[in-house]
């Protein structure tokens, strides 16, 4: 039998009522706002972190703030130089803005670094303004034979 050091039990405890007050104009924003502005609130005390950074830019892309959603993974790129998924995101932010070469660029250190999913490359949306290049094209044969490399 466990000795109970305060004499606790937790039967004793009671927990009183409460009503919990979602009518403040933060709880109202859609799911994406909502996102946003919690994500906001964390970075703006904690700049640097990682997961937070990814998920805000994220939220920005779907809700089509496309300038910061830039903006935070270039910072990401200072943070993790070498992360392939951060250079896979930054090709997809330059995509949406319409700079191409700077994404075929950022999408080739991606697959540098390690980046390897075919699938997810072929059917992003973010990229579909790169489809009709040639550079595409030579970018996802460089993927295909990379992937090919580590199977054999």
């Amino acid at each position: 039998m466990k000795i109970n050091k305060f004499n606790f039990s937790p039967m004793s405890v009671k927990i009183p009522e409460y009503e919990f007050n979602l009518k403040a104009t933060e709880f109202q924003k859609t799911n994406e706002e909502f996102t946003i502005w919690f994500f906001e609130g964390i970075i703006e005390n904690y700049p640097n972190y990682l997961e937070c950074l990814m998920y805000l830019g994220n939220a920005y892309t779907s809700e089509g703030k496309f300038d910061k959603g830039l903006q935070l993974d270039l910072k990401l790129v200072a943070l993790k130089p070498h992360d392939p998924v951060v250079h896979y995101n930054l090709a997809c932010s330059y995509s949406l803005l319409g700079k191409t070469d700077l994404a075929f660029a950022s999408l080739s250190k991606s697959i540098d670094f390690g980046y390897s999913d075919i699938k997810h490359l072929e059917n992003d949306t973010d990229l579909d303004r790169l489809r009709n290049e040639e550079q595409y094209k030579i970018i996802l044969n460089k993927l295909k034979e990379t992937k090919e490399k580590h199977v054999s």
